[in-house]
């Protein structure tokens, strides 16, 4: 299967999340967080730094949970902005 390549607003907002994320982490350490959402460190790591802009919905809403955050406000927060 062939993934079309993602708008440059798309990038923004998963550039966006991965920042929101990383705030909201804070001092925790990026191996305690995803493990505690059943995640990798390195997906994480992808997540926060952008390299990974297109998430799953359940890893952003176990990430959420971990980190508590809420859906609604991410969804608001990384909503799609002209670039």
């Amino acid at each position: 299967m062939v993934r079309t390549p993602l708008t440059p607003e798309e990038r923004e907002r998963g550039e966006r999340l991965g920042r929101l994320l990383r705030a909201a982490r804070g001092e925790r350490s990026m191996v305690e967080v995803a493990a505690a959402a059943g995640l990798s460190a390195e997906t994480l790591r992808k997540i926060e730094t952008g390299r990974a802009p297109t998430p799953a919905f359940f890893t952003v809403a176990a990430l959420a949970g971990v980190l508590d955050l809420s859906l609604d406000d991410l969804l608001v927060r990384t909503a799609l902005l002209p670039v």
